[in-house]
């Protein structure tokens, strides 16, 4: 029918329509296809050359396997047409591999860029959590540096008041060294009490964070009893600063205003810590209730008597000082003037006395109470008297700070 040339059709993996193969061959004539749908090529017809087939046409409307060994199909028109449409349809599948290309690339590209967003959200998050923790701290910060100073306002002023104190009795009218000495105690005691309220206040934060933390009992006991045994050096610094001056302990100069103003015999009074324990222990039992209402009210008699007996010495001192021969215009020897004095120092000598034991009252209901609640009752309680301490210390620094008009 027409002669086949050698290596003039190469294999292609596309499926050609029959229409468009027919048309470009030429053999309208000769080659006739026809289905329901618009038909095939004749699936009977086969073309040797050599023992070699060159195509062969299937039923479903398209050509496969077209290949050979050294045979061709057209002449050279015909194979510059069929070029031509291979060439169309390898460009249309370059096309369409690019297009692919394009849209696998857009593909990761988004992916890329959704990424990217997710990256860029996390980390402004996390610059909004750390912005968030850095104001906190600086905040917690503010707070601190405020407290420490309304502190060491509160701190310069106990100090400015102990040391006109201790100037005061240093210059005093005998000028002799007992004076002197007296102030440089009154002064050393304020500067051990500021040290040991320092302590104390350390003490009592490693405390709370151990209730906060639900901490065993075992280690529990032992912050508490820390603290307790931290009261006890209190009490011993009191009875050294006694000696060296009974007055400045008794007045309470070494405390803040609000403090003194509930002050009793140079220090707190059991009966009202007992009271102010009671509303912030609940819940106790039948026996701890009892045994708490025993010890206020034997604190409250102790009290009493302490309290009757410096209205006692007061009166005696009042009677003492008040004769008729220490008058102005008294007319009596020095000698009945000089043993009259005599009497009121050791008068004045038993102040130290009240003040001991004023302190071991205060010392005793602090370990009673320890004996009676538990560990973690006790820890409580320490922190509620310490919590009651520092409000009173707030309070007058505020009440320094108040404007005034």
């Amino acid at each position: 029918m027409f002669s086949l040339k050698a290596n003039n059709v190469a294999v292609v993996s596309n499926n050609f329509h029959y229409n468009t193969l027919t048309t470009s061959i030429g053999f309208a004539t000769d080659i006739v296809a026809s289905t329901g749908t618009g038909g095939c090529l004749d699936t009977g017809q086969f073309i040797y050359q050599k023992g070699t087939t060159v195509g062969s046409s299937l039923g479903n409307g398209h050509i496969e396997n077209w290949g050979e060994s050294g045979s061709g199909m057209a002449d050279n028109s015909q194979q510059t047409d069929t070029s031509t449409d291979v060439d169309t349809d390898e460009k249309n599948q370059v096309h369409g591999v690019q297009r692919g290309a394009l849209v696998v690339v857009n593909s990761m590209d988004q992916s890329k860029a959704k990424t990217g967003d997710q990256k860029v959200l996390r980390r402004l998050a996390q610059n909004r959590e750390a912005a968030k923790k850095s104001r906190l701290r600086k905040k917690a910060y503010v707070q601190q540096l405020e407290s420490s100073r309304l502190r060491l306002t509160q701190l310069e002023q106990e100090l400015q008041r102990a040391r006109q104190q201790g100037i005061f009795i240093a210059t005093g009218v005998s000028g002799e060294q007992g004076h002197s000495g007296t102030g440089s105690g009154a002064l050393a005691f304020d500067l051990d009490y500021a040290r040991w309220l320092d302590e104390h206040q350390r003490l009592n934060n490693d405390l709370r964070s151990a209730v906060n933390s639900h901490m065993g009992d075992n280690e529990l006991c032992h912050h508490v009893d820390g603290v307790m045994a931290h009261y006890d050096e209190v009490f011993q610094l009191k009875s050294i600063g006694a000696k060296a001056d009974v007055f400045h302990i008794l007045s309470g100069m070494w405390k803040t205003p609000a403090e003194r103003c509930f002050m009793w015999l140079g220090g707190f009074r059991s009966s009202e810590l007992l009271k102010i324990l009671g509303n912030h222990l609940e819940p106790l039992t039948d026996q701890q209730l009892m045994d708490i209402c025993n010890l206020q009210q034997s604190s409250q008699q102790a009290e009493d008597a302490l309290s009757q007996g410096m209205e006692a010495l007061q009166q005696s001192l009042v009677d003492t000082l008040s004769t008729a021969s220490l008058g102005p215009a008294a007319t009596g020897n020095v000698v009945d003037y000089m043993g009259q004095m005599a009497i009121a120092m050791g008068k004045l000598a038993t102040l130290e006395n009240f003040l001991h034991q004023a302190d071991l009252l205060r010392q005793q209901t602090l370990q009673q109470m320890h004996r009676i609640l538990t560990t973690r009752q006790a820890a409580r309680a320490l922190l509620v008297i310490n919590d009651y301490t520092s409000r009173l210390r707030a309070l007058s620094s505020l009440w320094l700070a108040r404007p005034r008009d």
